[in-house]
């Protein structure tokens, strides 16, 4: 937009959208924002954090920590590949849930641009093996998209803050701090041929440790306080607490 890039908004007039999808009774598929808001009510047919799981095994320590973190079923598929299932026994890939948000972010680009959109560039953490890489890119086939690469979240990071454009060779610190994970990466911005090329050079993180669950201390805390206070236990009640997470989500953003 006038040589800069800009994020487009989705329908709901966001730049950001969550990445959820729900299936409902009726047969809708609910992405994004509108997933969110009936998370609690709709717990086993609600799918997030399925970056933990794609292109995992079953066995992967990872997928089996995943199993008590989510109230959604994590099963393995013939090949012994991690899927999910919903409460009515409906089997899927993680690709299959990544796919739908693509298809989602595909629709808004193309509804801003007018223009179809068949191509794209998606960032994966910098500790992705070949096998989630993959998967990945079955992801953007499955969601309609020619994925031309796939790049490390810390690289589009520095790109993004135009460290790339900066004379001199360096190291750099990138943290991500997103909705399910926190990452630290160093990097090394070097000049190859009068170009800038980028290596990770070490990564670390916690899966477990995002925006997610910083929202659930706030709610178990709540919880707790308001039985001890009134004797009623707010977890048997799907209503209270999907308004109890929409405000401690909003309490932490403000």
């Amino acid at each position: 937009d006038g040589g800069k890039a800009r994020v487009i908004e989705n329908s709901e007039g966001d730049r950001t959208t969550p990445s959820i999808v729900a299936y409902t009774k009726d047969g809708e598929v609910l992405v994004g924002a509108s997933a969110k808001r009936q998370a609690v009510t709709n717990p086993k047919n609600t799918f997030y954090a399925v970056k933990r799981l794609i292109g995992r095994k079953f066995t992967d320590a990872e997928v089996q920590k995943d199993i008590s973190h989510v109230p959604y079923g994590i099963l393995a598929h013939d090949n012994g590949d991690a899927w999910v299932q919903t409460s009515d026994g409906k089997r899927m890939a993680p690709q299959e849930i990544s796919a739908r948000v693509l298809e989602k972010m595909k629709k808004t680009a193309e509804d801003f641009l007018g223009e179809k959109v068949t191509e794209a560039v998606i960032t994966v953490p910098a500790y992705f093996n070949d096998s989630q890489r993959q998967a990945t890119k079955d992801a953007g086939r499955i969601a309609g998209l020619d994925v031309k690469r796939i790049i490390n979240e810390p690289t589009a990071a520095a790109l993004a803050y135009g460290l790339d454009k900066k004379g001199g060779d360096r190291k750099i610190a990138v943290y991500d701090l997103g909705g399910g994970t926190f990452d630290v990466s160093i990097i090394e911005i070097a000049e190859v041929d009068g170009e800038k090329q980028f290596e990770v050079l070490a990564t670390n993180g916690d899966t477990f440790l995002g925006g997610e669950d910083f929202d659930n201390r706030v709610i178990e805390y709540l919880v707790d306080e308001f039985n001890k206070d009134q004797g009623i236990d707010l977890r048997k009640d799907p209503l209270a607490l999907q308004r109890l997470k929409d405000a401690a989500e909003r309490a932490k953003i403000e």
